[in-house]
């Protein structure tokens, strides 16, 4: 049952961090544009405007799809609960796993929205 904790503790974590950071992004976003916090790609980065809107839209995106992960994370692991260790390690790994996708997934859609939302130059559309 320990191991069970363990890896349940460890499955929470993408999600969790997910819902904390989408919120700090979505309600406090960094003030200044910089090259140590926040959602940080050329396109977020030529502007204030662009800055502060990337921020709000993945922070919001996050907090969503941390809690969607989240409960999905929850169910499985309750459902290999009383399994053996190879079993729950297995499982562990292809959520964690499975996690990655939306995370990283993510920046493509945030890209998008700015390309969308902003010209070449970073001015609104």
């Amino acid at each position: 049952m320990g191991f069970w904790i363990y890896m349940l503790g460890m499955e929470m974590l993408i999600p969790l961090i997910m819902i904390i950071f989408g919120y700090l992004f979505a309600h406090k976003a960094p003030g200044k544009i910089n090259w140590l916090y926040g959602y940080r790609t050329r396109r977020s980065m030529m502007n204030m405007d662009t800055w502060s809107y990337a921020h709000r839209y993945i922070g919001k995106l996050w907090q969503v799809m941390g809690s969607v992960i989240l409960l999905i994370t929850a169910a499985v692991m309750l459902l290999v609960m009383r399994k053996d260790k190879d079993t729950i390690g297995l499982i562990g790994m292809a959520i964690t796993a499975l996690q990655m996708i939306p995370l990283i997934g993510s920046l493509f859609v945030t890209e998008s929205e700015l390309k969308k939302t902003f010209d070449e130059s970073g001015n609104r559309r």
